[in-house]
């Protein structure tokens, strides 16, 4: 497919001069205009794109061939990484660290911020998760450290991301005979998206008609009932193909618990770095990649945006997968715009390759599934109410006071991390539909600040406090004293007890500085701020060595715990006190206007403070995004 001019010319510059916006080039600053907005509403694609060269017709000056430096550093940093994945898969993990550690001593001392440029944000991302742990090395957390430690903060389960396995498939060419079936199909059934049949797909399609296939395509069809409606709605709401929705069953099969094996996570298998682009928080308490509505919004927004770069929807699922980079530098060597040009001289990623034709034959069988011997029960969307609680809370209690099951609470709220909430006043629990009025009135029993460190059990008939108490490995006189109790009380049948039980939501946790972990990032991950950082550990610089061990008070601290060298203010907050650092009185708030770019994950890093932070202060963005030309209070 050729590229209009002014498309080639945009793409082209992106490359050039990365994503970020603008590059100095010699002594001339050149401006790049950023991607073009997508439709309003989803246009009708044609089926099959002609590929065609692009030729040299298109005049670039040679300036903008002049790289700049993030472009030469992402270049060092890819050799050196590649040559420690080398020696990994060689089994030289001496020399597979050595490479991995210069790759990024290479990023620390450029003195370019890695979240400056995606291609250094997944790099480093990517060298984190492959570089071999030292022989001495801990856990990054070391719980065992933690007096307190329980279940309350312990990570909650994942599973691992389809699309690593199927993606990686070596598959022999496919049925013939499945070909002009599909091609009946395709004149059937309503599409809006691009969709072909040629060699690539129906290896895919053969594959999904097999034993293990149908497993795989019909488990996520299954899940897909759960979040189909919703997914469409807002694909539909910001302007994108509806169709869109098989990237999703290629990723995760809907999953919003998948984790890939290079950290990409939740139903649309965010990167890090990708997520907090689009606003997605990452904390201690939640990772909102895994809350299946912010993620789809955040997809479509991103998959929105790559339109606007591209213009071509198969261009779009392979930016999508390997990186926009990747793609643009494709094109770039090869002079072609067409994904199944660049897939046949093998200049994306293999995973790329195979990506697209994935989700054509996902979208084949998932649009008639019995066509294809792939039976399918659906699941129905659970039916929800929400919670908007003002205090940290532990799930426990919730299931407890509400009568409901705590899977079920962990499988509506996936976006929870651990079974604690976070200390957001705007954040909202999804409890069964019919439970929240029973936990409105059961809670009320249980002091506030107790919310995190107890529990209510309902008795049963004959159940004496001594068998409760072991049960909950408290003691007899705990429970008398949480309940205003006689000594020897006899309990009737169905009486609601408190049982005091887990540790407060502040944690004490001693986390070793990884390879690669910055300050900012370390308080970005554990919910807390750069300063407190400082304080609890006496760290005056912005540096911190690989394998020290850091103090962190997750959830906030009371400064009796936390040594300081300043005065600090006692607050309450929804979790009880608080520590607040202070400089004398507290600092009058500062209202920051929003400008184009701009995400509430860089505005929290530029005043120091959390998302969760920004969130609290301005309620408002419970109920939507941010926006350029809000105007913002940051509490200081």
């Amino acid at each position: 497919m050729k590229l209009r001019t002014t498309t080639w010319i945009g793409v082209a510059l992106t490359g050039l001069l990365g994503l970020g916006g603008c590059e100095q080039t010699a002594t001339k600053q050149v401006h790049v205009r950023p991607p073009a907005a997508a439709p309003a509403a989803a246009p009708q694609y044609a089926a099959e794109a002609t590929p065609l060269p692009i030729l040299a017709a298109y005049s670039i000056p040679q300036e903008f061939y002049m790289r700049p430096s993030v472009d030469v550093l992402v270049d060092k940093v890819q050799a050196s990484y590649d040559a420690g994945t080398r020696e990994l898969q060689a089994g030289n993990q001496e020399n597979a660290k050595r490479d991995f550690d210069h790759a990024v001593d290479l990023i620390l001392s450029s003195r370019i911020p890695k979240d400056s440029d995606p291609r250094l944000a997944k790099l480093f991302d990517e060298i984190g998760d492959a570089a071999p742990p030292d022989t001495d090395d801990e856990d990054q957390m070391d719980a065992s450290d933690d007096e307190n430690a329980d279940e309350a903060t312990a990570e909650a389960p994942v599973n691992p991301a389809p699309i690593d396995e199927i993606a990686d498939l070596t598959l022999p060419a496919g049925d013939p005979r499945l070909e002009l079936k599909a091609e009946r199909e395709l004149m059937a059934v309503h599409h809006d998206l691009p969709l072909t049949v040629n060699d690539s797909v129906l290896q895919y399609l053969s594959f999904f008609t097999t034993t293990r296939g149908r497993a795989i395509v019909g488990r996520g069809l299954e899940r897909a009932g759960r979040y189909s409606d919703m997914i469409r709605r807002v694909l539909k709401e910001e302007g994108v193909p509806e169709d869109l929705i098989y990237l999703a069953q290629a990723e995760s099969a809907f999953q919003p618990d998948a984790v890939s094996r290079a950290g990409a996570r939740g139903i649309w298998q965010f990167m890090p770095y990708r997520g907090e682009e689009y606003d997605l928080e990452r904390s201690y308490y939640i990772d909102e990649r895994s809350d299946p509505e912010k993620a789809t919004r955040a997809a479509a927004r991103h998959l929105r945006d790559l339109y606007g770069m591209f213009g071509d929807w198969y261009l779009v699922m392979a930016a999508y997968n390997s990186g926009p980079l990747n793609v643009v530098h494709a094109i770039e060597r090869t002079g072609y715009a067409d994904f199944w040009e660049l897939k046949k001289r093998n200049v994306l990623p293999k995973q790329t390759q195979n990506y697209v034709p994935i989700i054509l034959a996902l979208a084949l069988v998932a649009k008639d599934p019995a066509l294809y011997g792939v039976q399918v029960a659906p699941e129905k969307p659970a039916l929800v109410e929400t919670i908007q609680l003002q205090h940290a809370i532990n799930l426990h209690l919730v299931a407890d006071a509400a009568g409901a099951d705590f899977d079920d609470l962990r499988s509506l709220n996936p976006e929870l991390l651990r079974s604690l909430t976070p200390n957001d006043q705007t954040f909202q629990l999804k409890v069964p539909a019919g439970t929240s009025k029973t936990f409105a009135e059961n809670i009320q029993q249980v002091p506030e600040d107790k919310w995190t460190s107890w529990r209510l059990h309902t008795t049963t008939s004959g159940e004496t406090l001594a068998e409760i108490a072991r049960q909950y490995r408290v003691s007899v006189p705990a429970i008398e004293a949480a309940n205003h109790l006689e000594a020897h009380a006899t309990l009737p049948e169905g009486f609601l007890l408190n049982v005091p039980t887990a540790p407060p939501a502040t944690r004490l946790v001693r986390y070793r500085v990884q390879r690669g972990d910055t300050l900012d990032g370390i308080a970005d991950r554990f919910d807390v701020t750069v300063p407190q950082l400082r304080r609890w550990n006496h760290i005056s610089g912005n540096h911190v060595p690989r394998g020290t061990r850091l103090r962190i008070y997750a959830g906030g601290t009371p400064e009796a715990k936390a040594p300081a060298k300043s005065k600090s203010a006692q607050v309450a907050d929804a979790s009880g006190i608080r520590d607040v650092a202070a400089r004398g009185d507290r600092q009058e708030p500062v209202a920051h206007h929003v400008k184009p770019g701009e995400t509430l994950y860089s505005i929290a890093k530029e005043y120091q403070t959390t998302v969760s932070a920004l969130r609290q202060a301005n309620p408002y963005l419970a109920d939507r995004a941010l926006r350029a030309g809000d105007t913002l209070t940051i509490q200081r």
